[in-house]
């Protein structure tokens, strides 16, 4: 599916000041005061408390010296977050940088490791200039996630000697071969703060209740490594802490010394590393921005004053990210990058401009000059389990789900091994060489198969001939051979399932039609969408097809005018689709179940289009649907919606198998949770579809003329409690919010709603969101940031979607939803 970022409406009834040319100038403006909002302020200390024990742990990390986590640190957060493109996104001394950063310490020496970053940000300063970021983009995301996959396990393995008090070898293998070593000779009071850190952070954001949610507030990490602290200290242990010298010996950037071409792959492999990290990680917080409609749309933040967060200049956030890269290494610091983790936690606390991220870098900077006692109170042990647990997250399950069903975990496998290996650099160069290997292989390959099907005709049955992928002259041999399998007379169905045919497959293909025709047979060439190329000799003359302009999908014939046949409510049903999978639609939409006349029973209705179904889009669906068999459902989506038929799911939303776990009732009613609705369906469905299928949204869609809202309209309070009564009863709280004088009006962009029918329409949408939210499940969900909601309206007469866009002027409202995927 298309993803619709919501954008901010202009409102009609907005009027400009305008300056008449013949009037006095107007008075200058008051100079404008630097203000602070107070959400920036508690996003910063939020970040602040988080960045702390991890910049500490990356430096542990590298066997860099721990001052240099928090100039990098400070620098990422004053530097990266006044010059950056991104302004919500946190940087610093990022965990995917540890495994370069460690190897260039031990081969060049901290004073030339801080040269190579000077140079390193110099070099994308270059890139930012030439306007190259985007590029970055274009590497293949099983690369990336194999990357930092590799780097997480190379962590993990290195941080593991640390937390059982040994010291680590300088490669992955070497610390695999002296594990055992390692584990016959634990240190007691190492692993107990090990054990003590890990435990801390993995139950602490699981704290249930009204309390836990009050203490959740506080970062895990803080409460990990400070109860370790606490508890060695008071326990009186004996183990390596935390030992930052004085300011005055910190070593700061030397010229570089090594081979020239060791140090030119040195400051490549770092470039290329902290720059995609940072652009991805603001594609991400992009996406996370987009989940508060306040921010696009410049409503009021917590502290009343408006902002307004646009979309990431990617190559602003590349110069900012050099430009801190270079202050960080004449400065001592470790190489910069943007964060995922900070940033994350940076949105969800709340921070409305890039104040958030400034003011962070400033209590780093206070924590390192004034807090040393205090810091140097931490063990080692406590910090290297808070880096182990996140080189342990770097290696996502839903990264190596989402590679394996776009089979690419052949790159993603690759990528990972080499660099655990070999290291970054050529572990991403392996990926690459794989990830373009397997992609000419896919160009270059093309699997011609056939099939007879019996459809008790006298030739005994359809021969089909599949070909899958490009048709080039490469494949003639194989697709000559597998025509000349279909016998003499036969009806035969060429099915091309590519995007490209050159000249010669094209001549075999034709000159292979026009024989077998010349001989008796009939041939039906059809493209990917299911459209027939070459129509066979008894083709009907219905010209119907899913999803154009038709009037309850039938051809008008002569025993059947418009108006007459298909579905009861003229929708023509979900037969035929075109889903962001790819797959096409049925190859006959005029034997599709709603093409028939209204002459038929409607068994005989159904059975015909199941059996179109069989014939001609069960064959192009089948692999789709058995991997899906295989694989079981993965759905991105809940789309939950009325029941009404005119509303095709898979045709407004352009999805396909798999895609949306749909949810459908009279009305699209939310029960809230605990009252006694005499139906769990649907809080049942809701706590499936984000529990356990774990969807990453929910969108609940609305409609016009819903007979639902027209039914409640008419409702006589003394009626007969009859079950539409009883289940109509969840949309008085629309109704009622709909009269209230007290709540934000509801209407569409542009105009007011047609009708009160369109109006408790409208509300209804917002109404049920409300609902939505008090569920716990979805509550806990958007309390972590990993749901998003978002209110639908579909227009029937108009053919036209629109997206809740939320607060313009006081008004809830709902904007158009262009061809290009946006709202207008």
């Amino acid at each position: 599916m298309s993803a619709c970022v919501p954008t901010r409406a202009p409102d009609p009834t907005r009027t400009e000041r305008m300056h008449q040319p013949h009037s006095p100038p107007p008075p200058p403006a008051p100079p404008r005061r630097f203000r602070i909002a107070g959400a920036d302020v508690s996003a910063s200390i939020a970040v602040f408390l988080i960045a702390l024990p991890l910049s500490l742990g990356i430096a542990l990390a590298t066997g860099a010296p721990l001052q240099a986590g928090l100039v990098a640190a400070a620098v990422g957060g004053l530097v990266a977050g006044r010059l950056g493109g991104s302004p919500l996104q946190v940087s610093g001394p990022a965990a995917g940088l540890t495994v370069v950063t460690a190897e260039l310490i031990q081969r060049y020496g901290w004073r030339t490791t801080c040269a190579i970053t000077v140079l390193a940000g110099l070099a994308q300063l270059g890139l930012g200039c030439l306007r190259v970021a985007r590029t970055a983009l274009a590497v293949s995301p099983a690369v990336v996630h194999g990357m930092l996959a590799g780097i997480g396990v190379t962590i993990a393995v290195a941080q593991l000697h640390i937390v059982l008090g040994g010291t680590p070898e300088s490669s992955v293998l070497d610390n695999i071969r002296a594990l055992p070593a390692q584990l016959a000779g634990l240190h007691p009071a190492a692993v107990s703060m090990s054990v003590l850190t890990l435990t801390l952070l993995l139950t602490w954001p699981r704290l249930p209740g009204r309390v836990g949610r009050v203490l959740r507030k506080v970062p895990a990490a803080l409460v990990a490594v400070s109860g370790a602290t606490l508890t060695a200290a008071l326990a009186g242990l004996t183990l390596a802490k935390v030992d930052l010298p004085s300011w005055r010996s910190h070593a700061l950037a030397g010229l570089p010394e090594g081979p020239v071409l060791g140090v030119a792959a040195a400051v490549l492999t770092v470039t290329l590393v902290c720059s995609v990290q940072s652009l991805l990680g603001a594609v991400a917080v992009d996406k996370l921005v987009a989940s508060r409609p306040e921010l696009l749309a410049g409503g009021a933040g917590r502290s009343g004053t408006s902002a307004r967060v646009g979309r990431s200049d990617l190559n602003r956030e590349l110069l900012g990210q050099g430009a801190a890269n270079v202050v960080s290494g004449v400065l001592g610091g470790l190489p910069v990058a943007g964060v995922a983790v900070r940033s994350s936690a940076n949105v969800q606390a709340g921070a409305v401009s890039r104040n958030s991220t400034m003011l962070h870098g400033v209590f780093v900077v206070v924590a390192a000059l004034l807090m040393v006692p205090i810091l140097e109170l931490i063990p080692l042990a406590s910090l290297a389990a808070l880096v182990m647990a996140v080189g342990i997250q770097m290696v996502s399950l839903h990264h190596i789900r989402t590679v394996t069903r776009h089979r690419e975990v052949l790159v993603y496998a690759v990528t990972t091994l080499g660099v655990v290996v070999f290291g970054v650099l050529e572990g991403v160069l392996l990926g690459v060489a794989v990830a373009v290997a397997v992609a000419l292989n896919r160009l270059a390959r093309t699997r011609i198969t056939h099939e007879v099907r019996n459809d008790e005709t006298e030739t005994g049955g359809t021969h089909y001939v599949h070909v899958r992928g490009q048709l080039t002259f490469l494949a003639v041999p194989r697709l000559s051979r597998t025509l000349h399998l279909v016998p003499q007379g036969a009806h035969a169905v060429v099915e091309l399932d590519g995007s490209f045919m050159d000249h010669a497959a094209y001549e075999s293909l034709h000159h292979w039609q026009n024989t077998h025709t010349a001989q008796g047979g009939t041939v039906e060439v059809t493209g990917r969408s299911g459209t027939r190329i070459a129509e066979p000799a008894d083709a009907s003359d219905c010209r119907c097809r899913p999803w154009t302009p038709w009037r309850n999908h039938q051809c008008e014939g002569p025993e059947s005018g418009p108006g007459r046949g298909g579905t009861a409510d003229g929708s023509g049903g979900e037969s035929g689709w075109t889903g962001s999978s790819g797959l096409p639609e049925s190859a006959d939409p005029a034997e599709s179940a709603g093409s028939l006349g209204a002459v038929e029973p409607s068994g005989q209705q159904l059975a015909r289009g199941i059996s179109a179904f069989q014939r001609n889009t069960a064959p192009l669906v089948r692999g789709e649907l058995a991997r899906l068999a295989r694989e079981g459902q993965q759905p991105s989506q809940l789309f939950l919606t009325c029941a009404d038929s005119r509303l095709v799911t898979s045709m407004i939303t352009s999805s396909g198998p798999g895609d949306l776990f749909v949810v459908r009732n009279v009305g699209n009613l939310v029960p809230r949770p605990g009252e006694d609705s005499g139906d769990d369906s649907v809080a049942a469905a809701i706590e499936y579809a984000v529990d356990v299928l774990k969807v990453r949204s929910i969108t609940l869609c609305g409609h016009s003329g819903c007979g639902a809202m027209q039914a409640l309209l008419n409702m006589e309070p003394d009626g007969a409690r009859t079950p539409l009564r009883r289940w109509l009863r969840h949309g008085l709280p629309s109704l009622e919010r709909m009269t209230a004088t007290d709540r934000p009006w509801t209407r569409l962009a542009g105009r007011a709603p047609a009708d009160a029918v369109e109006q408790l329409c409208l509300t209804n949408v917002v109404q049920q969101l409300e609902h939505l939210r008090a569920h716990e499940s979805v509550a806990r969900a958007l309390r972590e940031g990993e749901l998003d909601l978002h209110g639908m309206y579909f227009h029937v007469g108009e053919a036209q979607a629109y997206l809740l866009t939320g607060a313009v002027g006081g008004d809830e409202v709902f904007d158009h939803v262009r061809a290009t995927g946006v709202p207008a």
